[in-house]
């Protein structure tokens, strides 16, 4: 397939080597010159790279597929006079693995088919790992037929591919795992450090909690207390991983979509509180899991 590919940060990079990995041609942009330049030496420049948003939309390609930071990037992306929708031709499929709030999502996809493209939103889960290791979860919302279709596509880059139902699905699915994670997260570390506190050797307390109720992925496979887990954000300082401020804007998706709908989302609310609170102490950059940092004295 001949796919464009726009977004190469820490996630979007990976996924476009492994496309390029299983035979594709790849045509490529960000803007951010050094990303741009470290994809095309890391894949001996296999990949062509274009000089805009325009000029890569314009190319004759199967499809396009974005990783961009927020929705308004989503939106300048594909709605801008130099944008994907302007200058794409008919028939290129559209994919927005983007993380941004359902709504934006559905407007986009709707204006896409306007044009004679049809669109999935396809947010990912897996974080960067997942992403050089081709086991990302693909969450996928559109029209149906288009996504098993394509689903050869997303495998080359994930594991579990689901389809979600119609556009803008992927996102809610998105949302609202991450809202669940951000939570657990919290939980798992104020468990960890009561029982330290309390006189518990940290792999201890952890080995019994993953092998009891109180087990999660937060607990047994990115436990937040250092020492616990090997190559995890918490035994390196908290470096890389899932920043912080990543989920302050992941748990702030969860609340506006919830108002949409009157529903309540009080401890994803909760949530918000402590890891802005956390941010605000000068921590944004820091993996989420170093909330703990707020339970231990």
């Amino acid at each position: 397939m001949k796919i464009g590919f726009i977004g190469l940060g820490n996630m979007g990079s990976p996924m476009a080597l492994n496309l390029l990995k299983a035979g594709n041609e790849l045509i490529v942009f960000d803007v951010v010159q050094k990303n741009i330049d470290s994809l095309l030496e890391q894949s001996n420049h296999k990949a062509t790279a274009a000089s805009n948003v325009a000029d890569l939309a314009q190319s004759r390609l199967d499809l396009i597929i974005t990783m961009l930071p927020a929705a308004q990037h989503v939106r300048s992306v594909y709605l801008g006079v130099s944008g994907i929708l302007e200058n794409v031709n008919a028939g290129t499929l559209l994919v927005d693995s983007s993380t941004i709030d359902p709504q934006t999502a559905r407007e986009v996809s709707a204006l896409a088919l306007s044009k004679g493209n049809n669109m999935l939103d396809a947010p990912v889960s897996g974080g960067t790992g997942g992403a050089q290791a081709g086991t990302l979860t693909f969450m996928v919302g559109g029209d149906e037929a288009v996504f098993n279709t394509n689903k050869p596509f997303f495998q080359q880059m994930g594991k579990n591919i689901f389809y979600c139902g119609g556009s803008g699905n992927g996102q809610v699915a998105k949302v609202s795992n991450n809202m669940l994670l951000g939570i657990s997260m919290i939980a798992t570390a104020e468990a960890m450090a009561l029982g330290v506190e309390l006189g518990m050797d940290p792999k201890i307390l952890a080995n019994i909690i993953n092998t009891s109720s109180g087990r999660c992925w937060s607990s047994d496979t990115y436990n937040p207390y250092p020492g616990v887990l090997e190559n995890v954000p918490a035994s390196r300082g908290y470096s890389g991983g899932f920043g912080t401020d990543l989920m302050l804007k992941d748990l702030g998706l969860a609340s506006e979509a919830a108002k949409t709908v009157k529903q309540p989302v009080m401890l994803g609310g909760l949530a918000t509180q402590i890891y802005q609170t956390f941010s605000n102490l000068g921590n944004g950059h820091l993996d989420f899991s170093a909330v703990i940092q707020m339970f231990k004295k």
